[in-house]
């Protein structure tokens, strides 16, 4: 709860005397804050202050980001969407009606979730207008950004950075999510400025910025185990390879088995009873590889063996680090 309230000092007594009203009386059982109003409070009228507006939701930078399907699943779905609105203290949200019913509805479109009251409902249902579609992305947005600032303890008055909406992204596992330039601001890394006429030379590589935040966030292998799995049941069942992107993702930026250089793949384990026309080990059976021994390995397996070890033995140092680490958890 935050308040804007005027002072009336008394100078003789050194004391400064408030008017907060019976509403406002459970602000002052504790210690309180007080700090001078900011320049855009200045003609607001004396009472309760609304929640902080959320400044993220207006920038169209991050309109990829708000609008990823694994993002809105991360933040509850569209159910989570619906439960939110009708939590939230706000009346019919179609302003172009002169009646509005006393009973709320939260009202489906394909952008989002919007609030009507029983008489528009039945007037908008059908519509797919761009005003309603915008208005629905609205909902979207200001849920996501309330859902990040919950997650992180933050109250109601707390206005959400970007640094924040990232580090929620991150721990949700969006990092895949995150749009180039907002991670770009998100680092602090200058804006990308292509001039019209430019030499090939003047072109500087860098990494991008979502690649960055990738290779400093490492991706955790979940494992489940079922000793009674159906398979386990069956007298011949159907072998299922076993696929885990994440951890050959984090095996790729492990150096090379073969020479210790960074590795460039990660190479799956053949012979030994694995690999074939057609098939391949599962994921967890592989081995981070540059291009030059991963070449050397498939062009002559036994003379790679006897030059740089069995590849049994290279996999069991990987699974080793990897449990180690916790990137296998």
């Amino acid at each position: 709860m935050r308040a804007l309230l005027s002072a009336v000092v008394v100078t003789e007594l050194g004391m400064a005397i408030l008017k907060p009203g019976k509403e406002l009386l459970p602000l002052f059982s504790g210690r309180v804050l007080i700090d001078y109003a900011p320049e855009y409070m200045i003609e607001w009228p004396s009472g309760a202050l609304p929640p902080a507006r959320q400044s993220l939701g207006d920038d169209p930078a991050l309109a990829p980001f708000f609008a990823n399907e694994k993002v809105i699943q991360a933040a509850g779905g569209f159910n989570g969407l619906d439960a939110w609105l009708m939590r939230k203290p706000i009346d019919c949200q179609w302003p172009h009606s002169d009646y509005h019913h006393n009973e709320l509805v939260t009202t489906r479109f394909h952008s989002g979730s919007i609030r009507l009251c029983w008489h528009c409902d039945n007037k908008l249902r059908d519509h797919h207008t761009e005003q309603l579609s915008n208005m629905a992305k609205a909902n979207v947005v200001a849920w996501i950004i309330d859902t990040a600032r919950v997650a992180l303890r933050f109250n109601d008055s707390h206005i959400l950075t970007l640094p924040e909406l990232c580090w929620w992204a991150t721990t949700m596992e969006l990092v895949e999510a995150l749009p180039e330039g907002m991670a770009r601001r998100a680092l602090d890394m200058p804006r990308i400025t292509i001039p019209s006429v430019s030499r090939e030379s003047h072109i500087v590589p860098e990494l991008p910025a979502t690649s960055i935040i990738q290779e400093k966030v490492k991706p955790v292998l979940k494992l489940k185990v079922d000793p009674e799995s159906p398979a386990t049941l069956m007298r011949r069942p159907k072998r299922i390879r076993l696929e885990k992107p994440k951890y050959l993702q984090w095996v790729k930026t492990q150096p090379c088995e073969g020479c210790g250089s960074p590795a460039d793949d990660p190479h799956h384990l053949i012979g030994w009873g694995q690999g074939g026309m057609g098939t391949k080990a599962h994921d967890l059976l592989s081995i981070p590889l540059c291009r030059i021994c991963h070449t050397e390995l498939h062009n002559d397996p036994v003379k790679f063996e006897q030059k740089h070890g069995s590849q049994p033995a290279m996999i069991i140092r990987i699974l080793d680090r990897a449990c180690a680490l916790g990137v296998l958890a």
